[in-house]
């Protein structure tokens, strides 16, 4: 077990000990890689491929953290703890970290605010989350 992880886990913390499930993970990676390449689609609208990118890192993220025995309590924290799963550097989780408040804009006040910068940007840094699992 990792000790950062082990520390976020328990009552009241982010994270639940929950044994790794192959069917679940492998279904994660799946759907992870298909969005992943789905947004790097240039004939889609640019929210529709920041769409996919967000849900395809969201996926992989955590299927790095149920492969090592971890079931999240929320959406965030599968980013938060990509240094410890993935051994990712703030390079990755900072965009990751952007593109999540972006997405909680967009999804509960109605303002997604994109631009082609940002959206290359969330792809470079699902391809390393993607790459950093294989």
């Amino acid at each position: 077990m990792q000790p950062a992880l082990e520390n976020l886990s328990g009552p009241g913390k982010p994270l639940k000990v929950e044994a790794p499930d192959d069917k679940e993970i492998a279904g994660l990676l799946r759907t992870g890689i298909a969005r992943l390449r789905d947004s790097q689609n240039p004939t889609l609208a640019l929210e529709s491929r920041f769409d996919l990118a967000y849900n395809a890192a969201h996926a992989l993220c955590l299927a790095a953290l149920r492969r090592m025995g971890y079931r999240p309590g929320n959406r965030y924290i599968v980013f938060q703890v990509v240094p410890h799963t993935l051994g990712l550097g703030p390079e990755v989780w900072r965009v990751l970290d952007k593109c999540h408040n972006t997405r909680n804009l967009g999804e509960y006040e109605g303002m997604l605010d994109v631009d082609e910068r940002l959206v290359k940007d969330l792809v470079k840094a699902t391809v390393a989350v993607a790459n950093a699992l294989q």
